[in-house]
């Protein structure tokens, strides 16, 4: 998304704190599993059970299958973050109580339709009121938190470029380099240096 910001350290221990309520349970791994895997909104809302959780436990890798990448050419795999496994351990365990996990479950299930995922404009609302409170300012919407990801890879030591795109799904680096901020905080520090 154009102009969607990446979020502070700061900015997303408040929205992490944000998540409470009926759905909090639900809403909380929306954002962590976002923030930590990199997925596109719609790839996170195509997860089911048996994608996060298999033979009793938490899988190590989740995959996204090919069917609901952006290209469709092929699946990705990330390792599950232990802060991503842990917010679904406590929403699967809350649909387990519900008797409501089956395998083909959606992970991130709307209350509305039988086994259905929320949608793209409900996850939206959902990030955009975890974010409001906290008066967090600029273009928010739910590109924030791959955005935030490929920020958190890329300043990990020797700012490799080459390792933000494996990480991103990218096929071409220049995709890369358009979804990092650095670019536009550099071209701000000019103009107020100017």
């Amino acid at each position: 998304m154009k102009g969607c910001r990446p979020l502070s350290e700061d900015e997303v221990e408040l929205i992490r704190q944000s998540f409470g309520g009926t759905y909090g349970l639900r809403d909380r791994p929306l954002c962590v599993l976002g923030l930590k895997s990199g997925f596109r909104i719609s790839e996170l809302l195509s997860l089911r059970v048996g994608d996060v959780y298999q033979h009793g436990r938490m899988v190590e890798r989740v995959t996204v299958q090919r069917r609901h990448m952006k290209q469709k050419l092929e699946g990705c795999t990330v390792v599950l973050h232990p802060e991503a496994k842990a917010a679904l351990a406590d929403w699967l365990m809350r649909l387990q109580q519900l008797a409501q996990m089956t395998p083909r479950t959606y992970v991130l299930q709307s209350r509305k339709g039988i086994n259905q995922p929320i949608g793209k404009i409900q996850a939206w609302k959902i990030l955009h009121e975890a974010a409001s409170p906290n008066e967090l300012t600029g273009k928010l919407g739910t590109h924030m938190m791959r955005k935030t990801f490929a920020d958190r890879v890329y300043h990990q030591p020797n700012r490799d470029l080459v390792k933000t795109q494996r990480a991103m799904g990218h096929k071409n680096i220049n995709s890369t380099v358009a979804s990092l901020s650095f670019v536009e905080d550099e071209i701000d520090q000019a103009i107020l240096a100017s």
